[in-house]
């Protein structure tokens, strides 16, 4: 799905290119470094997007982003951005009542307009964004299209709860051939797969929603819809679902009318035992579906009622883990964003669910630009649905695009499994009558000094049991494997810190690291002086988890700085193995 004219930007070769690249990430102001507490740190986008050769991630298409750094696209992006100006100046005919208002407002945005432009830099959906923020300012209409919004999913939902659509789904005569050669089993998985196939035919049926309709449509009207010619590879990948047990499914809704069918397939796969995370925009862009629809809108608040809301902006791995075990299937979410699909902009809840879950499924032509129109290839598995025109019929376009084959994921239970393994070690240990010791040190929180840091853990360890032969030590640097983050090591060491088999908790100390060095006939380095456990992000949220778990096994020893030391560390930058303010120096 990569534009063959795309040509891949080599920072480095060229400074004048390096320039234009670097102003188009600034006039879009999706720069990291220029604006760090609303652009997405190169860690968070790893969530989901497999970088490689240090390559930085944009929002949008290849062949938008070749037009733009080629600088020789006038015509095209002219005509791109003069769909988008025309699209708001639109919403301003449409909503505002005053003319002199509306000339003002009309006036205001063209002015807007020409400046935004001038450079040729703008990716049309950052100038719509800004176009918008316009219109919103002066007019403190917030939410335009509601009404219609809420009007296509009242006529949506009343064509998916009505008698004929009910009729024509259940309608079995012709659909299966050869029934015979069917077990009950199977026969009861064929039938699930003509339900979902006929479920996600009403994606094409947006023309039943967006125009008024005096009366319910027809039996007949359902069973031409349900033979929607469907194209693409992503068909098969979705019939998995019926065979397939459990699966974590984030779902990126798109437009009114089109998310009540997105809800009834939801409905459906959680039928089947799937879990479904519904993901909406945090703040109204035209017919999208934002969060303020799912409470506001009496038709979708009611089809969302027995969901569970996720609002953490910033939810922990561990948080998001023990959320999702809940005996609940469908879940929403917001994004964060107040445009079309921008993973630079979305929270870190957001990268966390997409790293979690086992595929996404993406809907509408604008999600397809992102995700499937590009070279970058993502973290999960990506599946679009798109209603086309296809010869003046309709058409869905189902398209799988897999993950980056070379991405490395650990699972909640692939890190349970880890962690368990390591307790029937120290069960093992104490079989042994042997003193078991967890050691927590600095591994992560120099940046860039990650093989350093393991191996002054590894030293001292070793000088540990040298001294004392009946102690068990676990150091944790040597269960650290490649694709590992610190929520994943947090996540995995929390159980095994709970387990109640620790006799001795020992928190690395200056003297430790000093100690190490000797041992390794080396000096000092000036960054290591005086650091000590409290240094650690890590070490700094053990040492909560230790003192949560004296409670229960209060023989337990701690060994190491004084608890009023561990204050400096909160946070870690996310998918960082250090804290967000040295980040941020």
């Amino acid at each position: 799905m990569t534009d063959p004219r795309f040509i891949p930007v080599d920072p480095g070769k060229d400074p004048h290119l390096d320039a234009w690249l670097t102003a188009f990430f600034l006039e879009n102001h999706i720069d990291p470094f220029a604006y760090p507490y609303k652009v997405a740190t190169t860690e968070q986008i790893e969530f989901m997007v497999f970088l490689e050769n240090k390559e930085q991630y944009f929002p949008c298409s290849d062949e938008m982003f070749t037009a733009i750094m080629s600088r020789n696209s006038r015509d095209y992006l002219l005509k791109r951005y003069q769909a988008v100006r025309d699209k708001v100046i639109r919403m301003v005919d449409e909503f505002i009542e005053s003319a002199y208002d509306r000339q003002f407002l009309t006036e205001l945005i063209r002015i807007k307009y020409a400046h935004e432009i001038e450079s040729l830099l703008m990716i049309p959906s950052r100038l719509e964004k800004r176009l918008c923020k316009i219109f919103a300012s002066q007019t403190h209409i917030e939410n335009p299209h509601a009404g219609k919004k809420q009007e296509e999913n009242r006529q949506a939902q009343a064509l998916l709860t009505s008698a004929s659509f009910y009729t024509a789904l259940n309608h079995i005569d012709g659909a299966i051939q050869h029934i015979e050669q069917f077990s009950l089993a199977s026969l009861r998985k064929k039938i699930k797969e003509i339900e979902l196939q006929r479920l996600l035919s009403m994606m094409c049926a947006g023309h039943l929603w967006t125009q008024h309709q005096d009366t319910l449509p027809s039996v007949e009207t359902f069973h031409r819809l349900f033979e929607t010619r469907i194209s693409g590879n992503g068909l098969p990948h979705l019939m998995d679902l019926i065979h397939t047990q459990k699966r974590k499914i984030l779902w990126l809704t798109d437009e009114s009318g089109g998310v009540m069918v997105d809800v009834t397939v939801a409905r459906f796969l959680a039928g089947l035992g799937h879990l479904v995370i519904l993901a909406v925009k945090e703040a109204p862009v035209f017919k999208k579906v934002a969060i303020t629809d799912t409470r506001n809108d009496p038709v979708l608040a009611k089809a969302l009622a027995d969901s569970h809301f996720i609002f953490e902006k910033t939810i922990s791995k561990n948080r998001l883990v023990q959320l999702l075990k809940q005996d609940e299937n469908i879940y929403v979410v917001s994004d964060g964003t107040k445009e079309n699909l921008n993973l630079l902009l979305t929270t870190i809840t957001f990268a966390r669910i997409f790293k979690e879950v086992d595929f996404v499924v993406s809907r509408g032509h604008d999600q397809k630009r992102r995700l499937i129109q590009t070279h970058f290839q993502f973290t999960r598995d990506i599946i679009n649905m798109t209603a086309e025109d296809h010869e003046g019929r309709p058409e869905l376009s189902i398209v799988f695009k897999p993950r980056h084959q070379a991405y490395i994921y650990f699972s909640h239970r692939d890190l349970e499994e880890r962690a368990n393994r390591i307790i029937d070690q120290m069960k093992a240990a104490k079989a042994k009558n042997m003193t078991v010791m967890f050691y927590s040190g600095i591994i992560g929180s120099i940046p860039g000094k990650i093989d350093v840091a393991k191996k002054i853990m590894t030293r001292f360890v070793e000088h540990l049991k040298k001294q004392y032969p009946d102690l068990f030590v676990i150091n944790p640097s040597k269960y650290y494997e490649p694709g590992m983050d610190a929520d994943d090591l947090m996540y995995m060491w929390e159980i095994v810190q709970t387990s109640n088999f620790i006799d001795v908790w020992r928190f690395q100390t200056a003297e430790d690291i000093s100690k190490s060095f000797a041992l390794m006939n080396q000096k000092v380095p000036p960054e290591w002086i005086g650091k000590d456990a409290t240094y650690s992000t890590g070490c700094t949220k053990e040492m909560r988890i230790a003192q949560e778990a004296l409670r229960t096994n209060p023989e337990m020893q701690i060994i190491g700085p004084s608890l009023d030391k561990f204050m400096r560390r909160n946070e870690y930058g996310v998918g960082s193995m250090y804290d967000q303010r040295l980040a941020d120096l």
